[in-house]
């Protein structure tokens, strides 16, 4: 099933809009397979359910430039799922980082060196086994939706 991509801007994000300060926060429905993406200046935490099946992203210049990305691994409904929410995470991440690269286009058209920059993701969890920051290769690998 192709997922359908929803982008909505807020907070005077429109399009080629700064770098630095850019949030995205990518939701889903499970009943539609729609694909949520907005892009602000905070991130949407009113879009997020209570299932936390969230990506959030944002571009950090901590030692250089890179886009951050951040999944909440435990599962603050029901214990003893992180290791199922993992590899749901890891299997579906490379779909969700091309829906955010697809899903804001128009800043790497105006901007195409932002596809070099490196991806750093950090899964979150107070479970030692599954807590981990991993990168994750370039913006360029994720410009086109065939990722899944």
């Amino acid at each position: 099933m192709k997922q359908k991509l929803m982008v909505t801007y807020r907070d005077g994000m429109r399009e080629k809009n700064c770098v630095l300060g850019r949030k995205y926060t990518l939701t889903h429905s499970d009943i539609t397979g729609e694909l949520f993406l907005t892009i602000g200046k905070e991130y949407a935490f009113d879009r997020i359910s209570s299932i936390r099946d969230e990506v959030l992203g944002s571009f950090r210049n901590d030692c250089g430039l890179y886009f951050y990305v951040y999944v909440l691994i435990d599962d603050p409904t029901e214990e003893g799922r992180s290791s199922i929410r993992n590899r749901i995470f890891r299997e579906e991440l490379p779909g969700a980082l091309s829906a955010i690269r697809v899903g804001d286009e128009h800043l790497y058209q105006a901007d195409p060196e932002l596809d070099n920059l490196p991806i750093w993701v950090y899964f979150d969890s107070n479970e030692a086994q599954w807590e981990a920051y991993e990168y994750y290769g370039s913006l360029r690998e994720y410009r086109n939706s065939q990722h899944k």
